[in-house]
């Protein structure tokens, strides 16, 4: 079968791949446009397999809202030249969309597209973190997403019972600047506590604190290390006089989630 041109400006435009490397796959698949495009793929997955140990630290994160539900998706890259670039974040927005719409499953669906990157950008790229939220009766759901360079690199999701969406956003915007990891102490796992407790004790008596007060002044700084990780007793960010929980008033904090890029 004769190669045209038209056919390896048509792979080209399709694969985002060099004129080379378009005709000789074409040549490869006589001329089999969908044949060719696989063989792309999978002589690019070879390619990518000795890139897959170099670290993706890099990307973007999409958030998408739809009535009560919610979505964060994380694009895994190496550079940030990739991560900004608009295919790529074009890419974190469908399959954002996709999870708010149909779950976290369906990523899958994206694994050609995936692939398809790794071809033509030739980096380590993967989906990292997925999160899907939703709010049930009497719940809100909002997000907020701190962009850098066109893409965004903080994205928050929150569900707030008994509050409207302005509260929740504004609790969005704090958690998107104050990073909280828990949303209860008692999520706090154990051994972080003990590990904790047993620094400040360690502190505290070589301070030369008396005896009977190590307890009470342990006690008050682990209470202070508490307060950085769980969200509701850290102070407000638009007004430290207050915690979230002040702030919140009878409304609670159902559930919550953030990714950075590069945390």
């Amino acid at each position: 079968m004769t190669i045209t041109a038209k056919d390896v400006q048509a792979l080209r435009q399709a694969t985002g791949v060099g004129m080379m490397d378009a005709k000789r796959a074409l040549e490869e698949n006589a001329g089999d446009m969908d044949a060719a495009t696989q063989w792309l793929r999978v002589q690019g997955l070879a390619s990518a397999a000795k890139r897959a140990d170099r670290e993706a630290s890099e990307g973007c994160v999409a958030v998408v809202r739809d009535g009560a539900v919610a979505s964060i998706v994380e694009l895994r890259c190496e550079t940030d030249f990739v991560a900004k670039s608009e295919e790529f974040v074009a890419l974190a927005d469908q399959i954002a969309a996709r999870v708010c719409e149909a779950g976290e499953g369906s990523v899958e669906e994206f694994r050609g597209d995936v692939e398809r990157l790794l071809t033509t950008l030739k980096e380590n790229i993967s989906i990292g973190r997925v999160i899907r939220l939703e709010a049930g009766p009497g719940e809100v759901v909002d997000t907020y997403l701190h962009q850098q360079s066109g893409r965004g690199v903080n994205a928050v999701a929150v569900v707030v019972a008994g509050a409207g969406e302005e509260t929740a956003h504004e609790l969005a915007v704090h958690i998107a600047f104050a990073r909280p990891l828990y949303l209860t102490r008692e999520e706090v796992p154990a051994a972080d506590v003990e590990a904790e407790r047993r620094t400040v004790e360690e502190i505290t008596r070589n301070e030369g604190k008396p005896e009977a007060a190590v307890p009470k002044i342990v006690e008050g700084r682990l209470n202070a290390w508490y307060k950085e990780r769980v969200l509701p007793e850290q102070p407000y960010v638009k007004d430290e006089k207050e915690t979230v929980a002040q702030f919140l008033g009878d409304a609670r904090v159902r559930a919550f989630a953030q990714v950075v890029i590069g945390a």
